[in-house]
């Protein structure tokens, strides 16, 4: 592949008065590492990195106008003040420094300024009403995370002031000051967010805005406030600065919410107040239940026709946001539905993906997961994290340092764990072998590519770096401590991912209850007549033998016609694991009965992906019942305890998803022989993905 692949989104770009060296655009997300409005030093390190990577336009994540009024986050920049301006030049010059340009995104966050709560103040909006939302999902908080979201406003209930006149020309003159600002820094752009909750965005949707003066009643009246704000923003600034507006295509989750017919209207009269380019996203109105719709949506793309639509409307460029994956970004600039792309998740997993689009090296692109942990910190005010990159929010941490002395490493497991080590330590300059008994790489992450398909990219990521790197794999070999002398290894990392044993109550060790373990062990064609059963324990030797369960996206798309169990399924364990494995069966014809021993269900997957996995499994027709005492299992029915009554549901299979424990044995035989190792990932402590990869680079960027 060559840079021919993607001659549309990596051609220059043109947004008013700044010209853009390609149409990646990072969008604004929220680093909440700001003290007192001031931007420090780790937020000029996290932009300066995407834009050295090779992103042609870098977006600030929210920067309150009216610091610390209107404010979400203490931990927010600051516009509001003369004195914020050497610390938006520093981060100018540095981002101009490695060739790319600079938006601020500036806002009032009106009815989620939780800063204004938490101090007091009434928060500003066009007038009182109810604007709570089901609290639904709260049940699938735990104690400590909900105490976390609610330290932000201190625990105080929001109350409202409807805005006068005199508010709206004090907000319009405040913006422009914010605009003023933000030119004397020397940025290139400023964005104005007309979305997402936040007071512009609020006005602009009927559900909310219940005025009857101009401002309120028709689409023009709503939008009027928007483009007073975007009017004076460019009388203060003129060509000084490329004005963005960012707006949602459309509203999700409530009646009444702003539709792709209003917003296309709205951008086509911010165009007449002058915008220079329109930034479409989307937006679920209720967070705990829409927030996977909009802002950050799990669907590929999800944006696009959106974008589309306006862009037909309006002569000014537009930019989709939206999981913009570069193939479907190429696609949606060439076929004329947007002029740029916005890759938020992409780039916190891969500040790279730019100049390796550049360099004809897609392939070499670490995917986002789309598991949602980075956004999940903005619930709690706290700085993201990124499952598959170590270094986002940390960027010191690269570039990695050479390695002084060269060993001879064996890795022993071929999960993301032992993968993870495997390249870090092969980058740094040791040598490395990884062992696996099993016959393909992945471990456990193989598995769970059935249901969760973003990570299979993942394990494709992983593929072709230890081909890059060639890196020597030994499958179908157990690791012994002959094996460790046989290779002459200087130092052992354990990656063996943890165990799942078999659950302890009575019936536990009947044929028809599987784990996790013996489902792996029949994938793989390895799962003897007594695991699995005779039929289940022959087919997946079929499938071995013939290469077909090699591949995630054939097993995935084959179980929906055939899948070698009974109708009834009943699934004991409804965390990360459990939950996932519960939807797959019934979107595959399966009766499926989920028993969960806690209140909590799919933890540890983060909030927002949580929320979405719970709401869907039931949709789709899982039988949930929590707070259980699972009593026994037969050869036909599990058999439980709830709110001290007993139930029973028929099972002709039952799948133990509980019990997931960290285990290395192995490291206790390389202890009594005195050789040099580490254990990480599962094996060490269950933290799944994420844990596996942070765990690993932290061993092997240190070994």
């Amino acid at each position: 592949m060559n840079t021919q692949t993607f001659p549309h989104l990596m051609a220059s770009g043109r947004i008013g008065p700044m010209e853009t060296a390609n149409r990646i655009v990072l969008p604004a997300m929220d680093m909440n590492v700001s003290e007192g409005g001031e931007i420090e030093q780790t937020e000029i390190d996290h932009y300066v990195a995407r834009a050295k990577g090779g992103a042609g336009l870098i977006i600030t994540g929210a920067c309150a106008i009216a610091f610390p009024y209107g404010a979400a986050s203490m931990k927010e920049p600051g516009l509001s003040d003369d004195k914020y301006i050497p610390g938006l030049k520093a981060l100018a010059d540095a981002i101009h420094a490695v060739g790319s340009k600079l938006c601020i995104q500036s806002t009032h966050h009106g009815k989620v300024a939780r800063i204004d709560t938490a101090n007091d103040r009434p928060v500003l909006a066009p007038n009182p009403q109810d604007y709570s939302y089901s609290m639904k999902a709260m049940a699938d908080c735990t104690p400590e995370e909900l105490a976390k979201m609610g330290a932000a406003t201190a625990g105080k209930q929001t109350t409202f002031k409807t805005m006068s006149k005199e508010d709206i020309d004090w907000l319009v003159e405040t913006w422009a000051d914010a605009a003023e600002r933000v030119a004397k820094s020397g940025a290139d752009a400023i964005e104005i967010h007309v979305a997402h909750g936040y007071i512009l965005g609020v006005f602009l949707n009927q559900r909310d805005n219940q005025r009857t003066d101009e401002y309120g009643g028709s689409l023009e009246n709503r939008a009027r406030l928007a483009c007073e704000v975007i009017s004076a923003v460019k009388a203060r600034v003129g060509d000084s600065l490329a004005v963005i507006v960012r707006v949602s295509g459309e509203e999700y989750g409530q009646e009444g919410a702003l539709s792709l017919a209003e917003s296309t209207e709205a951008s086509q009269l911010f165009e007449k107040a002058g915008a220079d380019a329109i930034h479409v996203t989307g937006w679920g109105r209720n967070p705990f239940d829409n927030f996977t719709d909009g802002p950050l949506p799990n669907k590929v793309g999800a944006y696009v026709e959106s974008a589309g639509h306006i862009k037909k409307h309006v002569s000014v460029p537009v930019i989709a946001v939206g999981r913009m994956l570069p193939d479907v970004a190429e696609k949606a600039i060439k076929d004329g539905k947007t002029d740029f792309a916005a890759m938020g998740r992409q780039l916190l997993a891969d500040p790279e993906l730019p100049n390796k689009l550049a360099a004809g090296k897609p392939e070499t692109v670490r995917p986002c997961i789309n598991c949602y942990l980075c956004v999940g910190e903005s619930f709690f005010d706290d700085t993201p994290f990124c499952a598959v990159n170590p270094s986002l929010g940390n960027e010191k941490v690269l570039p990695l340092r050479p390695t002084s002395a060269s060993k001879h490493v064996v890795v022993i497991g071929a999960g993301p764990a032992g993968l993870e080590s495997a390249r870090v330590l092969t980058e740094r300059g040791h040598r490395v072998t990884v062992v696996d008994k099993a016959d393909r790489l992945g471990g456990t992450m193989w598995f769970s590519t059935m249901t969760t398909p973003d990570n299979e990219r993942l394990l494709r990521w992983f593929k072709q770096e230890i081909k890059r790197l060639r890196i020597s794999v030994k499958l179908g070999t157990r690791a012994t401590g002959a094996l460790m002398r046989e290779l002459k290894a200087d130092h052992v990392i354990v990656a063996t991912g943890a165990v799942r044993p078999k659950p302890d109550f009575p019936g536990g060790d009947l044929p028809n209850v599987q784990t996790g373990d013996t489902l792996r062990a029949m994938m793989l064609g390895t799962a003897t007549a007594q695991e699995a059963g005779f039929v289940l324990s022959t087919l997946g030797k079929t499938g071995r033998l013939s290469g077909l369960t090699k591949s995630p996206e054939f097993v995935r798309q084959f179980t929906k016609y055939w899948l070698p169990m009974g109708k009834d399924v009943v699934v004991i364990g409804g965390s990360l694991v459990g939950l996932e494995l519960a939807e797959f069966l019934v979107e595959r014809g399966r009766r499926v009965t989920l028993l969960h021993e806690k209140q909590q269900l799919g933890l540890p997957l983060a909030m927002p992906r949580r929320w979405t996995a719970v709401k869907d499994s039931e949709a789709h027709g899982v039988k949930i019942h929590r707070n259980v005492k699972v009593d026994r299992i037969t050869e036909k029915t599990v058999e439980w305890t709830e709110g001290g009554e007993s139930f029973s549901a028929p099972a002709s299979m039952v799948v133990y998803a509980d019990g997931t424990t960290s285990a290395a044995p192995f490291a206790a035989e390389l202890e009594a022989a005195g050789i040099a190792h580490d254990v990480v990932g599962d094996a060490g402590a269950v933290n799944y993905i994420h844990g596996a990869i942070h765990s690993s680079f932290k061993v092997a960027s240190e070994l």
